[in-house]
């Protein structure tokens, strides 16, 4: 982590082909090509995200995220809700801002957002001016990743690297939706970065971009508070035991340090007061009048909300404490296998070479974050750890090049590459429902909510629907959404009997009514009739 000079070679193993054809071709084509080979990538994922927009409706998140960002970009105050930072808020409304789009004055930011959308001259174009917000964070997502594989391991572990990142789906699906995850993954991934850079060379330019990134950080979701200082500790216990510092030694490296680091927590400071429109108030939870009141409302709310729990779902359980092993199950079967097992070869590398800095500093990164998330209490997707595939990345394609390097290694790399490529390509657009080859089917016995259902196929079932013939459903589904995607009318689902020709169950709402429910829903032991995206669509004769 304060090492003066970043690593860029390779590590030396025993086993290296002298002059194999990854060495003679690939690598050096790959390190020619760098950057455009990585803007490539880059744009073949954004067209995939955006590919993704036309074809999944609003999920349940989206439109209060979308009011409460346009309430700060129109009024300049954020009082909709203060438990998210208004970043990626902003991010999502600032396209439909400039296209005209303005609130309507209801008092409750979910409905707000969707009466702002419905009522809208095109809400279809709205709903995409909103998620085109989210472009500019998996493009600097993807700037961070390939700029820390580079200072790393060189140019051809970068383009690699970015490579991975780009066809991960968890990462194509959040980058795909107007909700502050992707946001959070970007912000923190360069404040890492950053912390990185100024560790190494504390300059004061490195200082304001640590403070800036940091801020950025902190705006755009408060679990970035939590998780930076954990991945930062793990980084520097990693130096310590790597490096073995003196006293003497130790002493020097701080006091370098120590006259650049009150300018970035100043520099932090203002962009944070910035990023609230340099509002001043009294904070409730502290008794205390601040500046950027909102931002420590919002932590002393998200730090209550982590108290409390929330309703999560795993393996047929519900618990509103959440489970210590939630995330390393959901890591487990939302994640490409090809990526898990690279991750195998990468942190034997670590061990093997203990003294490269660079290979531990990724791993410290997403360790910090996965481990801080398994002490918390909510447990809900994994998109609340979305960052940590920044960290995988780049450790993945450390490995995938060793093996490259190899005589043994080479076919491996090659399925492994192919397999990657393929497991997110063949579920195009459904990376939000994506589960890898673990859960072959129902999915819904795994996890469920935004991993699953977060209401994103009601297009493809209005669809359906119409060419069923259907006229009248069984679907519980908020009164707007038939009106925006043209589903027939829609009565709410009796768990005694069918009451309706169709009815649409969404796995979320049943997994959870099913728990407070006296009696056994009719349908909760039938296949259903079919799966249109994650609703399961049950066809039953009238009583």
């Amino acid at each position: 982590m304060f090492s003066a000079k970043p690593e860029l070679s390779q590590p030396t193993t025993p086993g290296l082909a002298p002059s194999g054809f990854y060495e003679l071709r690939v690598s050096p084509f790959l390190a020619r090509h760098a950057v455009i080979l990585s803007l490539y990538l880059i744009a073949i994922g954004s067209f995939r995200i955006v590919a993704t927009y036309p074809v999944l409706s609003l999920t349940t998140d989206e439109p209060g995220h979308f009011a409460c960002g346009l309430e700060y970009l129109q009024k300049h105050v954020y009082q909709f809700e203060s438990q998210h930072p208004p970043l990626g808020r902003m991010m999502a409304a600032l396209l439909p801002y400039i296209d005209g789009t303005r609130l309507r004055g209801g008092p409750q930011r979910d409905q707000e957002g969707v009466d702002v959308i419905v009522h809208a001259p095109y809400p279809r174009r709205t709903v995409s001016l909103m998620r085109f917000g989210m472009l500019p964070f998996f493009w600097l997502a993807c700037a961070v990743v390939f700029l820390w594989a580079r200072r790393g391991f060189g140019a051809p572990v970068a383009v690699i690297a970015t490579a991975l990142f780009t066809m991960t789906p968890p990462v194509l699906a959040h980058a795909g939706l107007a909700t502050t995850d992707m946001a959070l993954t970007a912000c923190l991934g360069a404040a890492f970065y950053s912390l990185v850079l100024w560790a190494s060379s504390p300059t004061w330019k490195h200082s304001l971009l640590l403070g800036v990134c940091a801020a950025a950080a902190a705006l755009s979701k408060f679990t970035a508070l939590a998780y930076l200082p954990a991945a930062t500790l793990l980084a520097l216990i990693s130096y310590l035991l790597v490096k073995r510092p003196g006293r003497r030694e130790l002493a020097g490296l701080i006091r370098a340090r120590i006259a650049t680091f009150p300018l970035a927590v100043m520099t932090g400071a203002f962009v944070v007061w910035c990023g609230y429109w340099f509002s001043y108030g009294y904070v409730p939870a502290l008794e205390l009048s601040l500046p950027a009141p909102e931002f420590f409302d919002g932590i002393s709310v998200a730090t209550h909300h982590n108290s409390e729990g929330h309703p999560a779902f795993l393996l047929g359980s519900v618990s509103f404490e959440g489970w210590w092993y939630f995330f390393p199950v959901v890591l487990a079967v939302k994640t490409p296998i090809p990526l898990l097992l690279l991750l195998y070869p990468g942190l034997w590398l670590c061990i093997r070479h203990r003294t490269r800095l660079a290979l531990l500093t990724p791993v410290a990164f997403s360790l910090g974050i996965l481990l801080t998330a398994m002490i918390g209490r909510v447990n809900i997707g994994v998109r609340h750890i979305l960052p940590v595939y920044i960290g995988f990345a780049i450790v993945a394609a450390a490995a995938l090049a060793y093996l490259a390097r190899t005589t043994q290694g080479k076919p491996l790399a090659a399925l492994l590459v192919v397999w990657m490529a393929l497991s997110g390509a063949v579920r195009h657009p459904d990376y939000l429902a994506y589960f890898n080859e673990f859960v072959w089917s129902h999915p819904e016995r795994v996890l469920v909510d935004s991993d699953l259902d977060w209401g994103q196929d009601v297009i493809r079932l209005s669809k359906r629907l119409g060419e069923l013939g259907a006229t009248r459903v069984a679907f519980n589904i908020d009164p707007p959404y038939p009106h925006l995607y043209g589903l027939p009318t829609c009565v709410g689902i009796n768990p005694a009997s069918p009451t309706e020709t169709w009815t649409v169950v969404r796995p979320t709402h049943a997994t959870y009514t099913s728990r407070v429910m006296p009696i056994k829903a009719w349908y909760a032991d039938l296949e259903p009739t079919e799966r249109v995206g994650a609703f399961l669509l049950y066809q039953s004769r009238l009583p």
